[in-house]
């Protein structure tokens, strides 16, 4: 009986060790549940990004020779490992309704930059005259350039404007947008309007345009788009360009059609005109009488 009444003492005293043993346990753990529980949550940051995609087209490189600010200054342009002609191997269109764009004169710049349509390659360069390298007489207050693949016949006279005949070189381009572009960089850019601008008794058009990414692209379309965004800029280009010469002693630039920009509908007329005119001369089916570099 003795030991009966031990091993039941025995048993009852190991079972409430055990249950002791388990309530202190659960009591240990629980505040660790609880503590992850109420862990506070890290916030996700939600990254901004732009929609817009970038107007410059990095399958163009620029390639600098020559000491700056010297005759012997050029830059040519690469595809990859391949030397290309900017005016030449550059397609104008870009897709989207918009038209490729070097670069030739970043704006408030005073340097006359420009592709050397006469040499191999076409590279660009500073413009001399009595060999010295030219300058405007003020800074340009927007980026300057060309269209590729275009070209103002000097054999062309145009009936609209009096018979007067293109300039001998590829259509101009003045970009309107906020940011400084690169000399030598290829952008796709947006037209808008052009002048009929009349320098030396030769048709020289300035297209109007605007970077494809800049933050009022989405908004200008055509030249009253223009006038609303950029408010009295049409009047500022006009006048600068008719003027630039004057400091120099020359006479004051023209432009027809009343000074007037034109809109977009008669810009891309002009421009699948020059761009045809281009075609006639790169295959042969216009003389290359003038000299210029088709290579």
């Amino acid at each position: 009986r003795v030991r009966g009444e031990v091993g039941t003492f025995l048993a009852t005293s190991t079972f409430k060790m055990a249950f002791a043993v388990r309530n202190a346990l659960r009591t240990v753990a629980a505040p660790r549940v609880l503590r992850k529980a109420i862990a506070p949550v890290a916030p996700v940051r939600r990254l901004a990004l732009s929609t817009r995609a970038s107007a410059k087209v990095d399958a163009f490189t620029a390639e600098e020779k020559g000491a700056a600010d010297t005759t012997d200054y050029r830059i040519f342009f690469k595809s990859g490992s391949k030397m290309v002609s900017p005016w030449h191997e550059i397609p104008l269109f870009a897709g989207d309704g918009l038209l490729h764009f070097i670069c030739e004169i970043p704006k408030e710049t005073s340097a006359k930059m420009e592709v050397a349509t006469d040499e191999v390659g076409t590279p660009i360069k500073q413009d001399i005259k009595k060999g010295k390298l030219r300058f405007y007489p003020y800074n340009i207050n927007w980026n300057y350039g060309l269209l590729p693949q275009t070209w103002e016949d000097p054999g062309h006279k145009n009936a609209e404007l009096n018979g007067v005949a293109g300039d001998n070189d590829p259509v101009d381009v003045v970009e309107i947008g906020s940011s400084t572009l690169k000399m030598g960089g290829v952008y796709k850019v947006k037209p808008l309007g052009v002048y009929a601008m009349i320098d030396d008794g030769e048709l020289d058009w300035k297209v109007i345009a605007i970077a494809a990414d800049d933050p009022k692209a989405s908004k200008v379309n055509d030249v009253a788009d223009v006038e609303k965004e950029f408010p009295g800029e049409l009047q500022k280009i006009m006048e600068w360009f008719r003027d630039y010469k004057i400091p120099d002693g020359k006479p004051a630039n023209s432009y027809g059609y009343n000074n007037e920009c034109k809109d977009k509908a008669f810009t891309m007329h002009v421009i699948k005109e020059t761009h045809e005119a281009y075609v006639h001369l790169k295959s042969g089916q216009r003389a290359n009488d003038e000299d210029l570099s088709l290579i």
